[in-house]
């Protein structure tokens, strides 16, 4: 059975970081397309990014929505079976529910998804 397990919400004040895990059991990350999504009250879910592997490339690569871009980093560590979303800078709009979600090869057709882990921005 696949679980993916976010932590590391809470709440900030506008301007503060936090750092978001998501550990996988039942499934490996490793070279598969992992991600991350966020969904705010009322509001449809918004890709915050990915990371991926592809053809030619020495390194993982990432990609970020518009609204993070600079201010949010996707890393993983594959010994730990683990992905992280490191926030800074956050906003009150930041505010949402963040989930985690794995796919099965370096496509980001996401097919498992977490629980997700709630992160609260206060200005």
């Amino acid at each position: 059975q696949v679980q993916l397990v976010e932590s590391g919400g809470g709440s900030v004040q506008a301007g503060g970081s936090l750092r978001l895990s998501c550990a996988a059991s039942g499934y490996t990350f490793g070279s598969n397309c992992a991600g991350w999504f966020r969904q705010a009250p009322g509001k449809e879910r918004e890709k915050v990014g990915d990371i991926y592997w592809s053809y030619g490339v020495t390194n993982y690569l990432t990609s970020y929505a518009s609204s993070v871009k600079g201010r949010f980093t996707i890393s993983r560590d594959n010994a730990k079976n683990t992905i992280y979303l490191q926030m800074n800078n956050l906003k009150p709009e930041d505010t949402a529910m963040y989930y985690c979600a794995g796919a099965v090869g370096w496509t980001c057709d996401y097919r498992y998804w977490g629980q997700g882990t709630q992160v609260t921005v206060s200005s």
